[in-house]
């Protein structure tokens, strides 16, 4: 009897060898340095930020080399799987502009000549290679029962030894071929487990991308390859997959680590290279003085759906990323403004090594920055989709009037400093909503007035401004001009550096006046530049909100 006979008794209608998948799968023709890697998610039907971040840094080190970056999805744990979790999961990617070269496209759909990429489905493959490891004698059938574990635990424990199945321990490791062989005939259950040739008391060495040379020692147990429901283990199928579809990387967070002694033993036990493995630290998050992994479960921003719900573009969010990904990326995006994420060289040198800090506000003043660089008509589009979505009602104003919200958006933006006022698009509406009729006949009127108060005075001055000093067609050096007469005419000085030098001369400066016409057409203080909103509004519109600030004020 031998381990053949065995292998053939488990694996009867197996026909296929790994030789000829190697055949199926050849090694990729891509140029010298090409990254070949994956994102690897259970489908649970959504990504979360530390995924997201790994999917970023995948796709960018693939794109940067002209490689490949693909999605298989690892459901060999059946009770994680969730009902369209494949969807949920390329939606999220799709979203937040990661596209995929190969892989999964939804359930029954997959795109790339390396598949199947859902590893339920690549249940012969599998075999096929666990079928090599038993002839080769390098795994072997466990009858042990739950039981049996639970006393070599106890025994463990008792003898403060290691806990795991491995030497001294590994029971079935020691039964004859042919005992395993009449075992399984009869029926009895088994599962598959690696023959480890490892000693724990030797050391190994592994350059890990991000975190350097790390040591570890060998692996000694026997752990499952195959599980009774036929499928692998995450270790082996890892093994599998990543040697047939050529993966030369393996980006994953650090929790992996100390899987490396086991994933290094198993490809040096197929007999081929191992992919470099690089740890990425998980994203923390600092609360009350303290430093903690960012939660799924405690921290809103840890899910894709807070950004889609504030209007966060995605585009902010990938920069963000990008920050926490290479350290050197902030400094280089603020001296290269014309330049985007694709112009920027990745590096797997400049991954934090204990892992990036998550900042709410820093992601903000990221997302301002964005925001206030890119076209007006590319903000509208964008804004337009979210309020379809989030905010019906501001949807229909903005595109009922969309050269004016155009118009509004492009206030102050194509100049050397641009305003910042937007981080999300939900910001939009709650900043400007004094601009549309509808919002403003409906809003509650907190006039903001400043240094000029007296009802009277203000009404005065907007009514002489309108009646004899606008012209829509001024341009902004003779409006202000005008404004300075207005001034003049009402006891005001012209200029605030005359009001200071005599300010028993005056009653206030033009800047009191430019106030109240400020605040007189859109009751705040603090908005963008006044002349261009009222070149928005037009004579008629400026008529009507002096007749609204009569009866509110």
């Amino acid at each position: 009897m031998t381990n053949k006979d065995l292998a053939d008794l488990i694996f009867p209608n197996i026909t296929k060898t790994i030789e000829d998948y190697e055949k199926m799968y050849p090694k990729r023709n891509l140029p010298e340095g090409a990254v070949v890697t994956r994102f690897a998610p259970s489908p649970t039907g959504f990504v979360h930020m530390g995924s997201l971040l790994a999917a970023f840094i995948e796709r960018k080190a693939a794109k940067d080399t002209n490689g490949v970056f693909y999605l298989r999805i690892e459901d060999t744990d059946q009770e994680r799987k969730v009902e369209n979790g494949i969807v949920g999961i390329t939606t999220d990617l799709k979203n937040f502009g990661i596209d995929i070269d190969e892989g999964a496209i939804s359930e029954t759909e997959e795109k790339g000549l390396y598949g199947p990429y859902i590893q339920s489905d690549r249940k012969e493959i599998y075999h096929a290679f666990i079928k090599h490891f038993i002839e080769n004698d390098m795994a072997y059938p466990c009858f042990c029962s739950k039981e049996e574990l639970e006393d070599i635990r106890n025994a463990q424990e008792k003898r403060k030894d290691r806990i795991g199945y491995y030497g001294r321990y590994a029971k079935c490791r020691k039964i004859p071929v042919s005992d395993a062989y009449e075992k399984i005939k009869n029926g009895e259950k088994y599962i598959i487990r690696l023959k480890s040739k490892g000693d724990f008391e030797r050391k190994i060495k592994v350059k890990d991308a991000v975190k350097g040379i790390v040591s570890f020692p060998e692996n000694d147990m026997d752990i499952v390859i195959m599980k009774q429901d036929g499928l692998p283990t995450y270790h082996f199928a890892h093994l599998v997959d990543d040697y047939l579809m050529r993966t030369t990387h393996v980006i994953r967070g650090d929790e992996w680590l100390s899987s490396v002694p086991v994933h290094v033993q198993l490809f040096e036990m197929l007999g081929v290279k191992a992919p470099t493995y690089a740890h990425i630290s998980p994203i923390m998050k600092e609360e009350n003085g303290i430093k903690r992994k960012l939660s799924k479960r405690k921290d809103p921003e840890a899910a894709m759906s807070y950004y889609h719900e504030k209007g966060i573009p995605t585009e902010a969010v990938k920069l963000y990323l990008m920050t926490l990904a290479n350290t050197n990326f902030e400094q280089w995006w603020d001296a290269n403004k014309d330049k985007t994420i694709d112009d920027f060289e990745f590096s797997f040198n400049k991954i934090s090594k204990s892992g990036g800090l998550f900042d709410v506000e820093k992601l903000m003043n990221i997302s301002r920055n964005y925001l206030s660089r890119i076209k007006a008509i590319e903000f509208y589009d964008m804004l337009v989709k979210y309020a379809k979505e989030y905010d019906n009602e501001f949807y229909e104003l903005i595109t009922k009037y969309k050269d004016f919200t155009i118009g509004l958006l492009n206030i102050e933006r194509e100049q050397k400093k641009p305003r910042k006022d937007y981080a999300a698009f939900s910001d939009v509406k709650s900043l400007v909503w004094y601009m549309y009729d509808e919002l403003f006949d409906k809003h509650d009127k907190n006039y903001e007035f400043t240094n000029i108060t007296d009802k009277d005075e203000i009404i005065n001055i907007m009514k002489t401004y309108v009646e004899k000093y606008y012209d829509e067609n001024d341009d902004q050096s003779t409006w202000f001009e005008k404004i300075k007469d207005l001034s003049e005419e009402f006891g005001y000085a012209r200029e605030v550096k005359e009001y200071k030098e005599n300010p028993d001369s005056y009653k206030g400066h033009v800047g009191d006046v430019s106030m109240v016409i400020r605040v007189a057409l859109t009751t705040k203080s603090m908005t963008p530049n006044l002349y261009d909103i009222m070149k928005l509004f037009g004579k008629e519109k400026i008529i009507k909100r002096i007749e609204k600030l009569e009866k509110n004020l």
